[in-house]
């Protein structure tokens, strides 16, 4: 699933390939800002942990799986 996510004051979007579902990415998102948690934390397909603080958080959009083709019939 592909996710970006907008911090405030930051030039760049964050994105990353998450295994999570939409679902489940959207209940993290919803419990972090309705909660006193400070930070939201996600983990990409790669294994790498990304935080940000809630508090800079502009948006999240949650995108469709990403399917990458290989070799001569990618299309492109």
């Amino acid at each position: 699933m592909e996710v970006k996510i907008g911090v405030q004051y930051a030039p760049r979007e964050l994105v990353f390939e998450s295994a999570e579902s939409a679902d489940d990415i959207e209940g993290a998102v919803s419990a972090a800002l309705s909660s006193d948690e400070r930070t939201l934390s996600f983990q990409d397909d790669k294994g790498r942990r990304l935080i940000v603080p809630v508090d800079k958080l502009a948006y999240v959009e949650i995108g469709e799986p990403v399917v990458r083709g290989v070799g001569f019939t990618a299309g492109g």
